[in-house]
């Protein structure tokens, strides 16, 4: 029999703020010490009383499951981070629901077959060229990995989204996003807000990065348009930007300027941060770590033989592949996923509540010890393909799961294992910073530097 809300375990936390202090300072290794004292379903308090904020969190394989796949239907984006998310970046994929969310994914499912992602791997393979010949003058040939792989994953996806409008979108991008994902964050996470309107510093700054990415992603849509109309997008110009345009069927019509605008901010912003999450912690993770890292530069050389990586090349590259998940276990782009209880729901012996707050994990489930052993270590052997299938399909969802899976999977595994091979034809690197602290904002980010020496091995 199914125990009552009520009786969820959870962390005491203060008398008058609960666990508000501990998720501030650390949410992630507040919710790992939870599942730790607490088990795999918990209740957590935060804030003062009259502004309590209770959140359950999931930890279990299975329920992750539940939550994002099985149950799905019961557990809706209507929180108030993703709300806050709405009304920076818009209702495109990320944060749309219902009718809104299907008629989307239908219209965009075609661009995103393996076949058409395939063709983005020469767009990858240029950026990461470029960034590997800048390496060469790097001052005392030492680059901070994380920073770099953040660069290059922008460029790329921008590259692929705009084409030859690449430098003016990035310029805004790097300028505008980390304004507007610190608004989200503070906004989205505070029990009480002050109105959007009001002329505070905060709401300025953001208005004005807001304004700014607008701008420059209306007009970009607006030449598309008018080259689609004109028939002048039909040569070379195949960027994803004019074939989102082009976009169309009998049963769901086509994108208008504002859904455009919605689709590109939201591939914009998943697009770039958690393939760079991954990029740069497997790179800083092969640094520190000289045995995989022969072993990875084994296999490049043997399947490559020096020349450029296509996306033919993923499956002759299966120890890369194990490095990036690997590094996706312990590093997780995306480490907390909210969602809202929308129907009592019985997960792992315990009611969780109609309109309740609840997270699942990945940071947690991923270091859970009934699905990893040593789960601190570094093994990119725990992802061959038998170690896979011994394990619940949910102990390890970077891409989250269900019907709201991440539409991008292939591309960022591409885009991962073109731009990891090119590295590591070009150098071997070595980690000065051998840990780097971590923080969950909109994505997990570094709260310090991973520094790697570079030594050219060309």
């Amino acid at each position: 029999m199914a125990t009552t809300s009520t009786a969820i375990p959870g962390p005491a936390g203060l008398p008058l703020l609960g666990s508000m202090l501990d998720l501030k300072n650390d949410s992630l290794g507040t919710f790992l010490d939870a599942q730790r004292a607490h088990g795999d379903v918990v209740r957590i308090t935060a804030g003062p009383p009259g502004v309590r904020a209770v959140v359950y969190g999931i930890f279990s394989a299975e329920g992750a499951q539940q939550v994002l796949a099985t149950q799905a239907a019961n557990f809706r984006k209507d929180n108030a981070f993703y709300q806050e998310l709405r009304e920076s970046f818009g209702n495109g994929l990320l944060t749309s629901q219902d009718e809104d969310y299907l008629r989307q994914r239908r219209l965009v499912q075609p661009l995103f077959t393996r076949r058409r992602v395939d063709s983005y791997a020469e767009a990858i393979a240029t950026e990461a060229a470029t960034v590997t010949e800048e390496w060469r003058t790097a001052p005392d040939s030492t680059v901070d990995v994380l920073d770099e792989m953040a660069r290059l994953a922008l460029r790329a996806v921008a590259r692929i989204l705009f084409g030859t409008d690449v430098e003016a979108a990035v310029e805004i991008v790097e300028r505008a996003f980390p304004v507007m994902g610190e608004y989200v964050l503070r906004r989205g996470f505070s029990p009480l807000n002050i109105p959007r309107d009001w002329p505070t510093p905060g709401n300025r700054r953001a208005a004005a990065a807001h304004e700014e990415l607008y701008a420059v992603c209306d007009r970009i849509v607006a030449e598309r348009r008018e080259a689609t109309k004109s028939g002048a997008g039909d040569d070379e110009a195949q960027d994803l930007l004019t074939l989102l345009a082009e976009a169309e069927s009998a049963e769901d019509g086509s994108f208008d300027a504002d859904e455009l605008r919605e689709q590109v901010l939201v591939f914009l912003l998943a697009g770039h941060e958690t393939t760079a999450t991954s990029l740069g912690f497997a790179l800083h993770l092969l640094a520190g770590h000289p045995d995989q890292r022969k072993r990875a530069h084994e296999e490049v050389d043997r399947v490559l033989a020096g020349r450029t990586p296509g996306a033919a090349d993923l499956d002759a590259l299966p120890f890369l592949t194990q490095v990036l998940k690997e590094a996706m276990r312990l590093f997780p782009a995306g480490p907390v996923i909210g969602r809202r209880a929308v129907a009592a729901t019985e997960i792992d012996g315990h009611t969780i509540p109609a309109g309740a707050d609840v997270i699942v994990a990945p940071w947690v489930t991923h270091r859970h010890p009934a699905y990893w052993e040593d789960p601190e270590r570094f093994d990119p052997d725990r992802f061959t393909p038998e170690a896979e299938a011994a394990r619940p399909r949910y102990a390890w969802f970077p891409f989250g799961g269900g019907p709201r899976a991440c539409i991008g999977q292939h591309f960022s595994m591409l885009e991962s294992v073109v731009a990891l091979a090119m590295i590591l034809q070009a150098y071997d690197l070595e980690a000065v910073d051998t840990e780097v602290p971590v923080v969950s904002a909109v994505t997990l980010r570094a709260a310090g530097p991973a520094r790697c020496r570079l030594r050219p091995r060309t």
